[in-house]
């Protein structure tokens, strides 16, 4: 089965979620091509001693979304692992770009993470 296939049955029920999805209270609630909508409805056992939702468990929110998002990508037999993820905030921006030649075919693709600078840090650049 492909697991696009099996991402139908756990959107309509048919099939459990993740052991770690359920365990979080993530839920796939949608997807498309290269797309996952995925909800948590955060509560107190979510959150950090400061009482905000604990970035792991946004680490863990985001890694599933964008897992079951290449998911929609994967032919019969393939699987996949995540390698790396960043997460960006106030400061720090993930800027993603596709670079096309002249007939829109993708030639290229590039990642980068940016810092803002500000006040003195910004001075003079």
């Amino acid at each position: 089965m492909r697991l696009r296939d099996a991402m139908e049955r756990v959107v309509r029920g048919e099939l459990a979620p993740p052991p770690v999805a359920t365990l979080l209270g993530i839920s796939l609630a949608s997807f498309k091509d290269g797309e996952a909508v995925v909800t948590l409805a955060a509560g107190d056992s979510h959150t950090n001693p400061m009482g905000t939702v604990q970035g792991g468990v946004l680490a863990a929110l985001a890694d599933g979304a964008m897992g079951w998002a290449y998911m929609t990508t994967l032919g019969e037999g393939e699987s996949y692992t995540t390698l790396e993820m960043k997460k960006g905030g106030k400061t720090v921006g993930l800027v993603e770009c596709d670079v096309a030649d002249a007939e829109g075919n993708l030639a290229a693709f590039a990642v980068s993470t940016q810092m803002t600078l500000r006040g003195a840090q910004a001075a003079g650049r």
